[in-house]
């Protein structure tokens, strides 16, 4: 099932996406409610109503190698940073290039959606705990990432987390393609099966020490070959099973 969230006559509704129409539904995950709309007829917007965005760094190896810091061996534990609901971005929406960075990247992601409240989940049961999942881009600024103490400007600056275009609810996580163009070409394609902590264990690790809420969105890393962009580039983010999430930079 596709679960979609829209702007629809100036509100923010939850909804089913089935035959090119949008069942509404009684909120996030909700049953509908009986009425609907042409998708044509309705805006996407970000499908998550996130507290906060967690994410997981440096979680490919060939990711961790292209910029330089495979000398320490691999992470033990997952590398986590936030990004606040400012960042999140609609599918098809701009982004525009900060003034204010030199060097503004890409990072295509598997995304998650939270559906209920969870704290210690455990390895057999913590696939449960996702709503959906989405396609998600990191936006980066990479020049202030090497010089800030923490990443916040360069990570969690406003909509530096386009997210969309949907929530797929029947997927497996475990060997899925995640595909990055930039103007058509293909700069980034990788398989969740080569992470170095896949979606159970990051699930695991995160609700050890921080409660996930409904609606809280996790991003699982990037794969090899993020890079620069410039002003009039269109990224897409492609996850297997789940559609293409488009971005432009303005």
């Amino acid at each position: 099932m596709r679960l979609v969230r829209v702007l629809d006559q100036g509100s923010a509704r939850w909804g089913q996406l089935e035959g090119g129409a949008v069942h509404f539904t009684q909120g996030m995950g909700g049953a509908r409610d009986g009425t609907s709309a042409p998708l044509d007829s309705v805006t996407l917007l970000a499908p998550a109503e996130a507290g906060k965005v967690v994410c997981v760094g440096r979680n490919y190896l060939d990711h961790i190698r292209e910029l330089g810091n495979d000398t320490a061996g691999l992470p033990q534990e997952p590398g986590i940073f936030l990004k606040g609901a400012n960042a999140l971005a609609e599918p098809g929406g701009v982004v525009e290039y900060p003034a204010w960075t030199e060097n503004f990247h890409f990072e295509g992601e598997l995304a998650l959606v939270i559906g209920q409240r969870s704290r210690d989940l455990k390895p057999d049961s913590a696939l449960a705990a996702v709503l959906g999942y989405t396609c998600a881009l990191d936006l980066t600024a990479r020049d202030l990432q090497k010089t800030d103490l923490q990443w916040f400007r360069a990570k969690a600056a406003d909509r530096f987390c386009p997210l969309g275009p949907w929530l797929e609810t029947d997927l497996n996580p475990t060997d899925l393609r995640v595909q990055t163009r930039v103007n058509s070409q293909t700069r980034q394609d990788g398989r969740t099966s080569h992470m170095i902590f896949d979606v159970v264990q990051i699930l695991v690790y995160v609700t050890r020490y921080v409660t996930l809420e409904p609606g809280d969105v996790v991003l699982t890393g990037t794969p090899e070959g993020v890079g620069p962009l410039s002003r009039g580039d269109t990224v897409e983010v492609e996850v297997e099973g789940v559609g293409v999430l488009r971005t432009l930079i303005g």
